[in-house]
């Protein structure tokens, strides 16, 4: 009679634990979808945004490569991560345009500073593209780096302003 009893109690207790597993697992499915990245999301990353000033952009006007850049920054604004899409087309358009950023920055702002401020954006948008493109990335990381790469090309803007503004001082000398 005991023996009954215990395994009639160990069956009930099998098949109630057995139904949290599978409930659990489809909790964590859900979430696992939820990974969408939204306007509404990346609205709500708190950075501080820098523009260029109107000196600069009279500078950069010519700099096609910077606005297919702020382009694609500003999709990515609206929550559409298209641009990092795994294919080789985009592959290539990537590698091209981060290649053509750094040859074809204008003279008058060509100093070490701004190269070093587009080698960092470049490493920002590397990892960008690399989480958007791998299924494991949860939302939390994937805007914790779009935020990293919205701030490098904020920084990017910073130098370039600072640079113009630094090379537009007259400071005479005393004699």
């Amino acid at each position: 009679m005991r023996i009954k009893t215990l395994s009639i109690l160990s069956l009930l207790i099998m098949f109630f634990s057995c139904k949290k597993d599978q409930e659990n697992s489809t909790n964590n499915t859900e979430s696992n979808d939820s990974k969408e990245i939204t306007e509404k999301d990346i609205s709500k990353i708190n950075y501080i945004d820098f523009a260029l000033d109107l000196k600069t952009e009279d500078v950069v006007k010519d700099w096609q490569e910077y606005y297919q850049l702020q382009d694609a920054i500003t999709n990515i604004k609206k929550g559409d991560l298209s641009f990092f899409n795994d294919n080789e087309e985009n592959k290539a358009t990537i590698n091209t345009l981060l290649k053509e950023l750094k040859v074809k920055i204008p003279k008058e702002i060509n100093s070490p500073s701004i190269v070093a401020r587009i080698t960092a954006l470049e490493t920002k948008l590397y990892k960008l593209e690399g989480l958007s493109n791998l299924p494991t990335t949860s939302k939390k990381e994937l805007t914790a780096t779009i935020k990293d790469f919205l701030v490098a090309f904020s920084n990017l803007n910073l130098q370039i302003n600072k640079k113009i503004e630094f090379d537009s001082r007259k400071i005479e000398k005393p004699e």
